[in-house]
């Protein structure tokens, strides 16, 4: 099955919503963080396409319609050069500033925790998750001017990259527009799915609540 849609959106941009949105829209699966975790298998082939190591996209991904979040975000050159008649959708937030807010409510102490020494699942994941924000994203992921101005890079790269007939972009309360548009589907007859606010991630992870929920921000 080649992709229809690569997902170019860094996590925090709402992409636990948008991989619901679009499993419902493309009726197939839509390849996501959260399929990592239950397919501990591929954690090995994202280290090694990390290092730089060829990887067989179509092999790994031959299961699944979309991609989201990371750690496919951080190839969607490679994946787009892979589908080429995929669109690539570009999530994002309404600032720098706005993802970075949410991203160390969530993702950040996560990535702080000390990677486990007994070659478990979770140990594994966790170096994963190390390399490939570190690797692919920026070596400066603690340091939040770094690491928004990596973010603006990111975005735009995949802007300036991708022919304007290729790209989506939307961010949260866009809501089902501008993808059905692009894809050329209607939209549903229900709301836009609203996934995985701060809160739920925090308490997902066993994060601490230190301050009050983010109000409407998804990832």
């Amino acid at each position: 099955m080649a992709l229809r849609v690569v997902g170019a959106g860094l996590g925090r941009t709402g992409t636990t919503s948008l991989k619901s949105a679009l499993e419902l829209l493309l009726d197939g699966r839509c390849y996501h963080m959260l399929d990592v975790f239950q397919r501990e298998d591929d954690i090995a082939v994202w280290q090694a396409a990390v290092r730089g190591e060829p990887v067989d996209w179509d092999v790994l991904l031959r299961d699944y319609a979309a991609t989201m979040d990371w750690p496919a975000c951080t190839f969607w050159r490679e994946l787009s050069a892979a589908n080429p008649d995929a669109f690539v959708l570009l999530s994002t937030r309404e600032s720098p500033e706005k993802w970075w807010a949410s991203m160390e409510k969530t993702i950040v102490p996560v990535s702080k925790r000390p990677i486990p020494t007994d070659g478990s699942v979770m140990a594994r994941q966790l170096a994963m998750m190390h390399e490939l924000i570190r690797g692919r994203f920026t070596p400066e992921f603690d340091n939040p001017a770094a690491a928004m101005a990596a973010y603006a890079r990111h975005n735009e790269d995949v802007r300036s990259s991708t022919p304007a007939g290729r790209l989506i972009e939307w961010a949260p309360g866009d809501g089902w527009s501008p993808i059905c548009a692009a894809l050329g589907l209607p939209e549903p007859d229900q709301p836009f799915p609203h996934e995985n606010r701060s809160a739920d991630y925090r308490a997902n992870q066993g994060v601490a609540d230190e301050s009050a929920p983010e109000a409407g921000a998804q990832r």
